[in-house]
């Protein structure tokens, strides 16, 4: 760990106002890689889900929107809470390197539960969509177009706040690969409501002074590519006053969060995803609590 490490429980914040999203141009094509690559991944994913499929909360739905290349439609999960009664804030949930599998399936769930409309789309879909095997998930994941894969994440925003189900706010959480396109997609979407990062590759600094989104970046202790560039992340949203939090776990490695791999860390796991709904409960839900 270095000096910026906070002890167990601590962070470094600052407050926002929640914003509102507006679609946008075209996603800046830096700092959306990084991955778990190496990871052996453990396919019982079903035995670790925490919210069920058939749980009675949720109303889940696959749901569709256009890629801005004029490729066919993007195939995603949408789920909400069954007890919802009007519009309600949106969070896009950016997966690792493997597509929609199960895991980030049941994270949308869990998301549900918490009170939000979750919507997470899967870049494999023009390859037939998630393969039902991570290696395999993992190899079509290589024949991806990336720059194309990160614009169709930027009009997955878009896409989800002129909903009539959503109230205008859309923030964003992602994994691995998906950490490193939510940071870009802060860079982007000036009206992003809330960003929350998982140990995922920095966006382009250059462009960390267009970031206006509230962002809550977690990491591991031993997680050698992602680390090398924190200091000068960190460095460049201290510059540019952006309110955020970073919050480094002692003793963790790349995918602590993800029960389906060998690097999970309950402890650390659960305290990341209750900072996660904290953070978006102050910056998507606040201002109407």
């Amino acid at each position: 760990m270095d000096e910026h490490t906070p002890r167990p429980g601590s962070s470094t914040a600052a407050s926002p106002v929640p914003g509102r999203l507006a679609p946008t141009s075209k996603l800046a094509g830096t700092g959306a890689t990084g991955g778990m690559t190496g990871i052996a991944l453990d396919p019982r994913s079903a035995e670790f889900q925490q919210v069920p499929k058939d749980d009675k909360r949720v109303q889940a739905q696959s749901v569709s929107y256009d890629s801005p290349h004029g490729t066919g439609p993007v195939r995603g999960y949408l789920a909400r809470p069954s007890s919802a009664q009007g519009p309600l804030p949106a969070l896009l949930v950016v997966h690792e390197d493997r597509g929609l599998d199960p895991h980030i399936e049941d994270v949308a769930r869990r998301l549900a539960v918490a009170g939000y409309m979750a919507f997470a789309p899967d870049a494999l879909t023009s390859l037939g969509g998630y393969p039902g095997s991570e290696d395999k998930a993992r190899e079509l994941f290589a024949k991806l177009n990336q720059g194309k894969t990160r614009e169709d994440f930027m009009a997955a925003a878009a896409f989800l706040a002129p909903r009539s189900d959503c109230d205008g706010h859309v923030g964003a959480v992602g994994f691995g690969y998906g950490g490193g396109v939510v940071n870009t997609l802060a860079t982007r979407i000036p009206k992003l409501g809330a960003a929350v990062a998982f140990y995922g590759m920095a966006p382009s600094l250059a462009a960390v002074p267009h970031i206006k989104a509230p962002v809550q970046l977690h990491y591991a202790e031993t997680d050698k590519r992602v680390n090398a560039g924190v200091r000068a992340y960190e460095a460049a949203l201290v510059a540019s006053h952006v309110p955020h939090e970073i919050h480094r776990y002692p003793g963790t490695q790349h995918g602590f969060s993800d029960e389906t791999t060998p690097h999970f860390d309950k402890v650390a796991a659960a305290l990341a995803w209750s900072r996660t709904l904290e953070f978006l409960r102050k910056h998507l839900r606040g201002s109407r609590e």
